[in-house]
């Protein structure tokens, strides 16, 4: 069965860390399953599995074609889809009515914002109508071209102030669990013995109740340079060029099949 909301928030209470990765299909997902505590089907599959530069250009179908064939992998994680660029964001009744299609349409069990204090309302709307919130704060990269690029963000007081108050905010309006990307250690750790709901650090030092990469920059898929924050695991990359290279050798050696 599925870990819930209420499973992660005692995960916190009980002091034990959450362990999180992304995932875009069924075979991903079937694999990571068992090892995971969060599976997130992240609008990072613009970058990772489309090849584009942002995240964008995904749209509320890709979620659901990519949450659904990750939704059909998962049996024991808790599975989380983001809400892809302005599919909330230009009012809580489009939020609302495209929340409401994810959810149906996947069986997701909660979805993702990247926030502000104008989408606070939003996460109460989604609250109350039964899909429980996910909020990201710190670098959103939805956010691409206000920041000028992938730039940490709480560098000042003042922004980590803004921060703080609006992870704060969005506990007190309904966000189950908050995700924190790229601030300083010092924040993310502020933040995460402020609230009483889970935080989920990506590239936000080692103080948050749990930790989440993206699979392929952690197995190595992906090719370098990766954020500073991300550790390989494997080297996938180069396995996989040299089990190709050597099954192009058969092939033109006629030694296959």
């Amino acid at each position: 069965m599925r870990k819930s909301v209420q499973d992660l928030q005692s995960m916190k209470s009980n002091k034990e860390r959450i362990v999180a990765l992304t995932a875009y299909d069924f075979q991903t997902a079937s694999i990571i399953d068992s090892y995971c505590d969060f599976i997130l089907v992240g609008d990072s599959l613009g970058n990772v599995f489309k090849g584009e530069e942002t995240t964008l250009g995904v749209t509320v179908d890709d979620m659901i074609y990519h949450g659904l064939s990750v939704s059909r992998g998962v049996k024991n994680a808790h599975l989380c889809i983001d809400m892809p660029f302005m599919s909330y964001q230009s009012s809580t009744t489009d939020a609302l009515r495209n929340a409401g299609k994810i959810i149906k349409t996947t069986k997701a069990q909660s979805l993702k914002l990247e926030i502000s204090f104008d989408t606070i309302p939003t996460i109460q709307k989604l609250g109350n109508a039964g899909i429980p919130v996910v909020a990201h704060v710190g670098l959103c990269p939805q956010s691409f071209n206000v920041y000028g690029g992938y730039k940490k963000q709480g560098k000042t007081r003042a922004n980590q102030d803004y921060i703080l108050a609006l992870s704060k905010e969005a506990e007190k309006n309904g966000a189950s669990i908050i995700v924190i990307e790229g601030v300083p250690d010092n924040l993310a750790s502020k933040i995460t013995k402020t609230i009483k709901i889970p935080t989920i650090g990506i590239g936000a030092g080692k103080m948050c109740d749990g930790q989440i990469l993206v699979t392929e920059d952690m197995l190595g898929i992906t090719p370098s340079p990766h954020p500073s924050f991300v550790k390989n695991y494997s080297n996938m990359r180069v396995l996989m060029k040299k089990s190709v290279g050597k099954y192009k050798n058969e092939v033109k050696k006629n030694k296959f099949p």
